[in-house]
Parts: C-alpha cells; structure tokens; sequence
C-alpha cells in the first residue's frame, strides 16, 4: 500500500475552509471545492475552487456570488457529457437552508449563474448535503440528503432525467438525528447508506428497490462522534469508509481513520490513520478509480489535505 498527502493550498484568501468535495475529470485531472470566509457561518463564506494539473494545484478562486450571505457544504458531480456541476448550500441558519447549483462546461474556466436546484423549496434543503451524488447502475441518479429542522432527517432526492427529483425518506426512531448519508450499490437496485448520528455509532439503511424505499436505519458497529463520514465502494468490490472512530457525541475530530469492508459494509477493519495528533482533522470525501482512493478533508480548518491511496 503506497501512500501520498499533500495539501491543495498553503492558504487561499480566507482564515478558514471545511467541507471539501473531489472529484476526477476525464482527462485526469482532479476538482476540489470547499467553503471558506472569516469562519464557518460568517456573511462572508462562499464556495472556492481549485483543480490540479501534473504538477500542483491552481490558485484557489471562488465560484459563488459574494452576496453577503453564507454559504455551505459543496458537492461536486461530474455529468456523463463532461459538464461540472456545483451543489451548494446557502442560508444563515442551517435548519434554512437552500440549494444551489452552478454548473461549468469548459473544466472550470468559467461558471454558470446560480440557481436554485429545486425553485421555491423551503424544506431546509434538498440535493447533495456533504457527500457525493453517483449515478447507479441503472442510470438513475441518487442525491444523499438531510435536513436539520427540529429531529435531524435523511433521505435521498432521486431523479431518472437529471431535472426533476423525487424525496425518498430514510426512516429512523424519533430519538435518532440522523443527517449526511454516504451511499453505495452492491448490485442493480441494491442500495445502502451510512450516516452520520448523535448516538455515538454510525446508522445504516437498505433499499432494494433502487433507492425509492429504504428500511428502518439501524446501529452498525462503527463509533461515530457525530462528525461527518463518506464511503466508496471500489472496483475491487470492497467498500472503503472515512471517518473519526470516535464515539463521544461531538466527540474529538481525531484520528480520521480508512477502514475496509469485504462483506458490503457489515463489518469493517482498520486499514490505516490518516492524522494522529491532536486536532481537527474532518469532513473527509472519497472517490476510487481502479486500485486507488482519492481522499480530501479538513485539515484544522486551516487548509484541505488531499490524500493518494494505492489499495
């Protein structure tokens, strides 16, 4: 196992970053965004960007308005035709939030306007939360999602034409929040979530049916210190998961830890630590392509580590 980190920026214009998202172009080349301003929630937090080239990583520049609102939490999908599209959310308090999207179809050089993903939604959000939107086997879309009014809820939006979504709820017991899904397929119409709880584990759901219905979410093994995780499932048929194995609710951000799963996600075993020391090390994102993980998340909030991972 071979392993490489960097960081995507010595510093970017702004004092803080956190909730960075990756994904890899056609022509090799990687995405990252992330939100950054004064600090999390100010007026002044917008969306960066920076993509890399054989070398290093560009200048981060921001991609959403600066429009005296805060904004959060980026996702980034990348559209079978190559265009870039940019999810974001935007609101002064979280349980307000609303999704936006921009989208780029020249690798970045330049951004569309922003719009709302779903116009006139006041739900507290819809769309990619935290982690990645993919598209399953069968074509259709799968958008893992939350909101944080009241009880925290997740669900997912799902869409078969890329323009209009369909809200699928995951159920859980009244005294689970529950928010940021992660999601995988094992096999055509089989698809799981794991998330991101207040109860010290790690939940997990199940559908069958190609993410319309999901069963009751259930405790797994893994600790969870309500801190966000992301998952991927590779080529080589295992699923691989990000997280801070951390039990405490708003637990201790350390060590963010690489676990692997041979069995479809039912046990996992350590494959490696990230960060040890004392810190905030968070908010990971996870692609594969062949026999390596990809891997940013953040770094004390201070800068985005982007971590190679030879499986």
């Amino acid at each position: 196992m071979n392993i490489t980190k960097e960081f995507i920026f010595d510093s970017f214009g702004a004092p803080q970053c956190h909730a960075s998202t990756i994904i890899k172009l056609k022509d090799g080349r990687f995405v990252s965004a992330w939100f950054g301003g004064t600090k999390e929630k100010a007026n002044d937090v917008r969306i960066w960007i920076s993509v890399s080239d054989e070398k290093d990583w560009s200048e981060p520049i921001p991609v959403t308005p600066d429009d005296g609102i805060p904004h959060w939490n980026p996702v980034l999908f990348l559209k079978d035709d190559g265009e870039i599209v940019l999810y974001y959310k935007v609101g002064y308090e979280i349980p307000d939030w609303k999704t936006f999207v921009v989208t780029s179809t020249d690798n970045c050089a330049s951004w569309s306007e922003p719009r709302e993903m779903i116009a006139g939604d006041e739900s507290g959000g819809r769309g990619p939360v935290k982690n990645k939107m993919f598209r399953a086997s069968s074509g259709r879309l799968i958008a893992p999602a939350s909101t944080e009014r009241g009880v925290w809820k997740a669900f997912v939006d799902i869409s078969d034409d890329g323009i209009s979504w369909k809200k699928c709820d995951i159920p859980a017991s009244d005294d689970v929040n529950m928010i940021q899904p992660t999601l995988w397929e094992s096999e055509k119409r089989h698809i799981h979530a794991l998330m991101r709880t207040n109860c010290g584990k790690v939940y997990r759901s199940d559908s069958d049916d190609n993410g319309e219905t999901w069963c009751q979410a259930y405790e797994t093994d893994m600790p969870n210190n309500n801190s966000g995780i992301d998952a991927v499932k590779a080529e080589d048929g295992k699923v691989y998961l990000v997280c801070n194995p951390i039990s405490d609710n708003w637990g201790a951000r350390t060590p963010l830890t690489v676990y692997v799963s041979s069995d479809n996600g039912a046990t996992f075993e350590k494959l490696v630590d990230l960060e040890t020391d004392e810190g905030k090390f968070a908010y990971p994102a996870i692609i594969a392509e062949n026999d390596t993980l990809y891997i940013t998340y953040t770094w004390n909030r201070k800068k985005i580590a982007f971590v190679t991972i030879e499986i």
